[in-house]
């Protein structure tokens, strides 16, 4: 018979946490940030654990939360950011290198990286997912990062 191994968000391992997010469309990150914060406090997570890293955008938080992983402090990391269809195709571009970044952070350093980087059409599109009537993708990425946290020495320890 099969073992079923899960995480759950109430078993955290010790560590630090991260969030990094992104400077750019501020309105947006900072209410995805304030989510993060909460999702924490609900799942029993001190706020002396958290380290919260401001990035100019969506783009560099690849690198930041790469470095942070490196550092082997982390158990799991939230990145969020917020960018928003212009009137070229710039937007595609920096969605796909942030999403491919943190991708890798995950698979180069074994370190929880969920992605809570929001790509929306306007303003209000991100709005509505930053804290609106579409919940909040910063307190999702967080659960899930800390889920993950929680599955990953389970899996290795076979329990």
């Amino acid at each position: 018979m099969a073992r079923l191994i899960e995480g759950t968000s109430g078993e955290i391992p010790p560590g630090r946490i991260g969030i990094i997010a992104s400077r750019y469309n501020s309105l947006v990150t900072d209410a995805l940030v304030a989510g993060a914060q909460e999702a924490c406090r609900r799942l029993g997570v001190a706020e002396d654990r958290l380290d919260i890293v401001r990035v100019p955008g969506a783009l560099e938080i690849p690198l930041a939360a790469s470095v942070m992983a490196k550092s082997g402090r982390y158990i799991a990391l939230a990145c969020l950011g917020a960018i928003l269809r212009g009137e070229t195709d710039h937007h595609d571009h920096v969605a796909a290198v942030a999403t491919t970044g943190i991708g890798n952070i995950m698979r180069d350093h074994g370190v929880p990286a969920a992605h809570g980087i929001l790509s929306c059409d306007n303003l209000e599109q991100a709005l509505q997912r930053s804290g609106g009537k579409l919940g909040n993708k910063g307190a999702e990425a967080m659960t899930t990062a800390l889920e993950m946290a929680s599955l990953l020495p389970r899996i290795t320890a076979g329990n």
